[in-house]
């Protein structure tokens, strides 16, 4: 099965399994009882109803219709597939719902609608309205589509766009912006050539000129050429950028050009073309997936070039998440009777301000810089920047109430703020920000169980996404039939410590573990021998630089797996005891459970070294740790041994690490409920803050904990991460799933990252 083959097949699965499709209803009050029933649905429901007819606008008090937009296609220019049909679309349309909720919070009805007519297409989303806060087209070919969200704004009392032509505009003014002031020029005095007039296009080049730049001064090229202003051919909504020039080519226009805005077809524009453009050109090819020049090509030509694509693997990707999610949000909150210019401007200042001000550690992390910094690799915040969520929606809402089509001011900004980001707790963006990171620099992760289906499927998925580079591991006949029963077709790596050929490395490898064992009552003949177990094999690729790091414990007990490891490796120096913590993606937020899998009842010292170790790790993921160490009583509530084990833990903390975000000994639901601690504890360290990290007082309370709230709350679950040890190794739970092992190997990788920082960071003082 080719490469490509197999992604289609893994495509296909993704929509298929478990659960058809990518999006559902969840309820969002109880149901569990014959009162919750009669309160949903008849009698109860008939009260919110009399209350909405008595006046239209208790609509948003009693119903979801303020966090409810629909997104509307009706397939006739799906993505670069054209028009493949209303039922053809849904797929993407179900997508767009999906980034909706994860980055704004926001709920989505997908609707597709099978017609061409435009009348037709107006009046059915105009007899849908009145269920939702607001309208997103999706996918309409133009020039309908521009037809289409004309009336529907006019005709409607809610915010409607059409992403695909506004988008665009908004998130590549923001970036020009920024181009025009790294290049030191004026946007009413530069000259644009712009590749593509469709929709993005027109909308593009509408809002520049709302930012400054002058029609006359812009150019735009269709398939067949120059919009030149004797063209008969042209469309009404392409006629106010006629231009009176008389460009025979677009080579011959970008002579001198300032800006090119590429919205067409890829690997049109040449070395020479952008030679012969003005000092410091700004270039935004964004023609997708292939742009309209390479970043290659286009950083080789000019040094002085600014550029930018739709691509996520190059700097200054122009990406519409950057702008839909949150300019609905802010749309919404204020109840917008429409999304204004002055809305729209608002967010491009919002983006274009933002990726000025110091960026969160947990960006650079993300993307493996040491510091993002404004200047011509970075001109446009990145999706990921969790300050968008509190950045872009206020923006828009104030211009909202300062335009006039607020209906529902906010009063208290900083309230707002909270909101927005309490709202954001339940997505999983820390899963996305890991495989970025690890995407930066993959590193070689020895897959010790690789004969393992699953394993080899855990595999498969990080060398395709390109998170690490694997090595495999185990018997050679049965991973190569399983790579080829699941067509994992890639020329990785395959050792077999048992097999012939590996002899010489496995009584190399023996000789070291015995030097290092020798006075440990260990021969050099069982040592030889045990390093073509699998586990002791593996750990020594590790340990002499072989590979950078190593997962195993799939198929064998925890216990099997942590000795031949912590015999090889060890602990890294400064370390006595190595522990591990959970990462639990909840609906809450990311959270940290330590000591999950190692030490059964630390003690006071021990815990504290934990509690080090995992704040480490936190920060390891671009967050700041605020740690609760957990118990059953309460800051002294209790004299028994183990409350004042915790106490004593946190007492040593206080003293030698008073930075650090750390209190206890507290009961698990004071610490989660921040406002219940800031009540009764007014006094601690964590009151008034959100905990993202527990420390428990022994094995048995962390471990079930973890396990409950994975079985309970369906949370995504990274983890055993291993802390302390000298190399990147982790050990997975028995039976982990391919998801648990391909979060687990990005952590390897960002474990090697780190690592070999450090290790070059200390070589050089």
């Amino acid at each position: 099965m080719s490469k490509d083959n197999n992604k289609r097949r893994e495509a296909l699965e993704y929509h298929a399994k478990p659960t058809p499709g990518k999006i559902a209803v969840v309820p969002t009050k109880k149901y569990s009882s014959q009162r919750d029933l009669a309160l949903a649905y008849s009698p109860g429901v008939a009260e919110p109803c009399l209350e909405i007819e008595k006046n239209i606008e208790n609509v948003y008090k009693y119903t979801a219709k303020g966090n409810l937009v629909a997104v509307i296609s009706n397939g006739t220019a799906v993505l670069g597939l054209g028009d493949i049909g209303p039922e053809a679309s849904k797929p993407v349309m179900e997508g767009k719902g999906l980034l909706f909720k994860i980055f704004a919070g926001i709920d989505v009805f997908d609707i597709e609608v099978d017609t061409k007519n435009v009348d037709s297409f107006i009046e059915t989303v105009k007899n849908i309205a009145p269920t939702f806060g607001g309208i997103n087209l999706e996918d309409i070919k133009a020039p309908e589509a521009f037809e289409i969200e004309r009336r529907l704004k006019e005709e409607l009392n809610i915010p409607v766009m059409h992403d695909d032509q506004h988008g665009t505009a908004i998130i590549s003014a923001a970036a020009l912006i920024n181009a025009l002031e790294l290049a030191n020029k004026k946007i009413e005095e530069v000259r644009f050539v712009i590749s593509g007039a469709g929709s993005a296009a027109i909308s593009c080049a509408k809002l520049y000129v709302l930012l400054g730049a002058r029609i006359e001064n812009i150019a735009m090229f269709d398939i067949e050429g120059l919009l030149r202003d004797d063209r008969e051919d042209i469309d009404p909504w392409q006629k106010q950028f006629k231009s009176k020039e008389r460009y025979s080519s677009l080579a011959e226009a970008l002579k001198g050009a300032d800006v090119f805005l590429g919205l067409s077809v890829g690997n049109l524009v040449t070395s020479d073309m952008l030679r012969s453009m003005a000092h410091d050109p700004i270039v935004f090819a964004m023609a997708n997936p292939t742009p309209e020049v390479s970043y290659e090509v286009a950083t080789a030509a000019r040094e002085d070039i600014i550029f930018a694509t739709g691509r996520s693997d190059h700097p200054n990707q122009v990406n519409n998440v950057l702008g839909f999610p949150f300019i609905f949000r802010g749309a919404l909150d204020v109840r917008a009777t429409a999304i204004n210019e002055e809305m729209k401007m608002a967010a491009v200042k919002a983006l274009a301000r933002l990726a000025k001000e110091p960026v969160p550690e947990q960006v650079n992390i993300a993307y493996g810089e040491t510091r993002f910094t404004f200047g011509r690799d970075y001109i446009i915040p990145k999706p990921f920047d969790p300050r968008l969520i509190e950045t872009v929606p206020p923006a828009v809402a104030k211009a909202a109430m300062e335009s006039g089509v607020a209906q529902h001011p906010i009063e208290d900004w900083d309230v707002y703020r909270d909101e927005l980001l309490e709202r954001m707790g339940d997505d999983n963006k820390i899963q996305r920000l890991l495989m970025e990171r690890a995407r930066r620099s993959p590193k070689r992760v020895v897959f010790a169980e690789s004969d393992q289906l699953d394993v080899l499927k855990a595999a498969q998925i990080v060398n395709e996404e390109g998170i690490a580079i694997p090595v495999l591991l185990g018997d050679r006949e049965t991973i190569l039939e399983l790579k080829s029963e699941i067509g994992f077709e890639a020329d990785v790596e395959i050792i077999d410590p048992k097999s012939s050929e590996e002899l010489s490395k496995v009584n190399a490898y023996g000789e070291i573990y015995w030097q290092a064992r020798k006075r440990k009552g260990i021969t050099l003949y069982e040592a030889q021998k045990l390093m073509r177990q699998r586990n002791y094999f593996a750990a020594m690729m590790v340990s002499e630089g072989d590979a950078d790091g190593m997962l195993s414990g799939y198929s064998r007990s925890y216990p099997s797996v942590v000795k031949p490891v912590l015999e090889v490796i060890g602990v890294a120096p400064g370390v006595k005891k190595v522990a591990a913590c959970n990462l639990m993606v909840t609906s809450r937020g990311p959270l940290f459970l330590a000591d999950t899998s190692i030490n059964i009842n630390p003690t006071s010292k021990e815990l504290a070294n934990i509690t080090q170790m995992t704040a480490a790790t936190v920060k390891m993921f671009g967050l700041e740790p605020v740690i609760a160490m957990v118990s059953y009583s309460n800051f002294g509530s209790s004299t028994n041994e183990r409350a004042s084990g915790v106490r004593d833990a946190v007492s040593y903390l206080h003293r030698y690490q008073p930075d650090l975000i750390v209190d206890g000994e507290v009961q698990a639901d004071f610490a989660l409920n921040r406002r219940m601690l800031q009540s009764k504890f007014p006094f601690s360290k964590l009151a008034g803050k959100k905990v993202n990290t527990l420390v428990f007082s022994n094995i048995d309370s962390a471990n079930i904990t973890y396990k409950m709230i994975k079985e309970l709350e369906k949370a995504d679950n990274i983890g055993p991460i291993m802390l302390g040890m000298r190399k990147p190794v982790h050990v997975l739970q028995l039976g982990a799933s391919v998801d648990e092992m391909v979060h687990m190997a990005a952590i390897t990788v960002i474990d090697a990252q780190k690592k070999k920082h450090l290790e070059e960071k200390l070589s050089k003082e």
